[in-house]
């Protein structure tokens, strides 16, 4: 049987909170249609960030085109679930979905269990996914989506989960990442790929554009609802100046995935710390990790030390008053990520295990030299300075400042 590797669960996730069921915080402005999510971190295992990022990293470097699905693999998950919901069904089923920016399919079942309503059309298909630290095998249907007043599809391909692994606490996971993720996931049509829940709202007319903008803001709280998610463009409101739009990186592997090209320096001088190279952005990653090499270039400017209690570089006040900001260039944009973005929420030292004496860093190793074709992934602590969008029509990403972009929210 075909099974698509496709990531590593991770510290911070994204429940997708749809109002048409639960809350009336929808916006609608005709075309586009946003939403609000919530921003979670998984406090069973938030202290082993970086350890689940690097598992991520490798399962995402390592993904292979097909796979037999008796490939194991540990699961480390586990979100406190909501009432806020996506609807499956007519009348519709509510389930906690996570937003990932790193996989494409949906799928339902994990906890809150799957009614068969008039909507529903069973199909001869499984579909298996594997991710880096769990799975999903689950029967193929074809039912109606509701993500809010407006937003209803029709005809959705989802998994109904048989089994699965690592998915405490949700129902499963709403993928709005590149259509290409999903192919080889459907047993037997193993050669078929799946249109995602942004590829049959575009189809159908439910919105213009097959356009995702995703904006957040720095929090300092295990949980918060933080963020939106923008179906069919953007929203003008969540960002300042322009969007700068790059095309995805023709390097493999980064160009599977949200893929772009950048590099990185440090301070006023432009000390080096990663040349123009290839890598990702991903909502389902939590750090900004960055090749081997490169942390060490960083070590070195900063000065930031390992810290054996939570896997992280550390600082000491004193040296944290010193630490300068890190530059991104993308598409011939520069973006500041300043010294307060660099530093883990310290009000949340004690959930990851250190303590008040130090600033810890969000920069870490991505576990690999550069030069592999994806050599940095910038996480939800580097994109929620940011707004981004996905467009995978034209296969680009763009980004933009935010009010929150030179936040002292650390």
């Amino acid at each position: 049987m075909a099974v698509s590797t496709l990531l590593a669960r991770v510290g911070i996730v994204l429940l997708l909170i749809s109002s048409a069921l639960a809350h009336p915080t929808v916006t609608i402005r005709n075309n586009p249609v946003t939403l609000q999510v919530a921003r979670r971190i998984n406090a069973t295992s938030v202290r082993d960030l970086l350890k689940i990022d690097q598992a991520r990293a490798k399962a995402i470097k390592n993904r292979p085109k097909v796979q037999s699905h008796n490939t194991t693999a540990a699961a480390v998950f586990g979100v406190p679930a909501t009432n806020q919901a996506v609807g499956v069904g007519s009348p519709p089923t509510q389930f906690d979905l996570l937003v990932d920016t790193g996989s494409s399919n949906t799928w339902v079942g994990a906890g809150t269990v799957f009614q068969a309503s008039s909507t529903t059309q069973f199909t001869a298909n499984l579909v298996e996914v594997t991710y880096g630290s769990g799975f999903v095998l689950g029967q193929e249907v074809n039912d109606q989506v509701t993500l809010a007043p407006g937003l209803v599809i029709q005809g959705q391909s989802l998994g109904v989960a048989i089994l699965d692994q690592g998915f405490d606490g949700v129902d499963g996971i709403i993928g709005i990442g590149p259509t290409d993720l999903t192919c080889g996931t459907l047993v037997p049509a193993v050669t078929s790929c799946i249109p995602t829940v942004t590829d049959n709202a575009f189809t159908q007319g439910l919105i213009d554009a097959q356009e995702v903008g995703i904006s957040f803001e720095p929090t300092t709280s295990l949980s918060d609802t933080n963020g939106e998610i923008t179906f069919g463009g953007t929203d003008p409101s969540k960002f300042t100046g322009d969007i700068t739009f790059v095309p995805i990186t023709s390097t493999s592997p980064a160009n599977e995935f949200v893929g772009i090209d950048q590099t990185i320096t440090y301070g006023a001088a432009g000390t080096p710390i990663l040349p123009m190279t290839s890598g990702i952005t991903d909502t389902g990653t939590t750090l900004l990790l960055i090749a081997s090499d490169a942390l060490t270039a960083y070590e070195t400017a900063t000065g930031a030390v390992p810290d054996d209690a939570t896997g992280l570089l550390r600082l000491t006040p004193a040296q944290f008053a010193d630490l300068e900001s890190l530059f991104f260039t993308i598409g011939g944009t520069t973006f500041e990520f300043t010294p307060n973005a660099q530093a883990w929420p310290r009000a949340l030292n004690t959930a990851i295990g250190g303590t008040d004496d130090f600033v810890y860093l969000i920069v870490n190793d991505i576990g690999s030299l550069s030069g592999e074709g994806l050599d940095f992934i910038d996480g939800m602590t580097f994109l929620e300075r940011f707004y981004t969008v996905f467009d995978s029509a034209g296969s680009r990403f763009g980004i933009a400042t935010t009010p929150f972009t030179d936040a002292t929210t650390n």
